[in-house]
């Protein structure tokens, strides 16, 4: 791995460049971001994707701030000691997602080790606000581990979310370099939780590949997930968002990736997987196909 900027990152691709942003497009949406005092994880950790979902009218809100508790490493959005929680925060987010007229609204946030539910209050807040407007969007959630505190995640599901993800990120082997705070089994914990609490809602997850995996370990994750009774998996390439984070070891092709789609099938299991598959991207999408609606 290149773990400490021993190793020069590997050329980009071709299938890699030929993703270009204009950034024109962001303004509209980021100018009704900024009118509602939030912020979005597309801008905060840097997404390749933020120029054509934003053009779209999509996007992620992040909420409990913008600075989050851990420090992971191959993460772009700020970390260190974190302002209070905006107690206006979700009635914005409703009234921003009204205004943008969102049928489909992804929440997800940073850590926040500090308080005593890790952040879960402004989850379910949001849910609620949200769950208020008329027609109420579908809401998906990207929530922290909580530390494995289950509690927090009962809170959550029965705020009532249509789709409940959280991300393993990578695989367990590189945890300790790529993850430091958080925990495989955590992560696993939390989407089976959610299974046996929620039998109805989509469980999702979602992994990287780039930082040092073999396809094997990939193949295990998927596994472990089925069996967590995870239902939608996103598989992406780790793209490093500045120079402070972790390089890439190496970048995925499309066929491998059209290949890790063909493992996940095989365990049962919805995979969305390609260079700039992301978590929330065309999360909309994802939720029509699987709910059937």
């Amino acid at each position: 791995m290149s773990f400490g900027g021993r190793a020069p990152a590997p050329i980009l691709p071709e299938w890699i460049r030929a993703r270009k942003m204009n950034l024109g497009d962001l303004h509209e949406v980021k100018k009704k971001m900024r009118s509602g005092g939030l912020h979005t994880v597309c801008e905060e950790a840097r997404c390749p994707n933020r120029t054509e979902c934003f053009s779209r009218g999509t996007a992620t809100f992040l909420i409990n701030g913008r600075v989050c508790t851990r420090n992971c490493s191959y993460c772009s959005i700020a970390h260190g000691r974190p302002q209070a929680v905006d107690l206006d925060e979700a009635r914005q987010l409703a009234e921003t997602a009204k205004r943008m007229g969102l049928e489909h609204v992804v929440i997800t946030a940073v850590d926040r080790d500090d308080l005593p539910d890790g952040g879960a209050t402004g989850f379910v807040e949001a849910i609620r606000a949200l769950r208020g407007l008329d027609p109420a969007p579908a809401i998906e959630v990207l929530t922290p581990d909580f530390r494995g505190d289950l509690a927090q995640v009962d809170r959550i599901i029965e705020a009532g979310p249509e789709v409940y993800n959280h991300n393993v990120e990578t695989v367990p082997r590189l945890y300790r370099d790529v993850r430091r705070s958080g925990r495989y089994e955590w992560a696993l914990e939390v989407l089976r939780r959610v299974a046996e609490k929620a039998p109805t809602m989509i469980r999702k997850s979602g992994i990287m590949v780039g930082l040092g995996e073999t396809k094997d370990e990939v193949a295990e994750v998927l596994s472990d997930l089925a069996e967590a009774g995870c239902q939608v998996v996103t598989i992406g390439q780790y793209l490093q968002p500045t120079g402070k984070q972790v390089k890439v070891d190496r970048y995925w092709s499309p066929a491998e990736f059209a290949e890790l789609e063909e493992i996940g099938r095989g365990e049962g299991l919805e995979v969305f997987a390609g260079p700039f598959v992301r978590s929330s991207y065309r999360a909309e999408e994802a939720y029509l196909r699987v709910s059937g609606s």
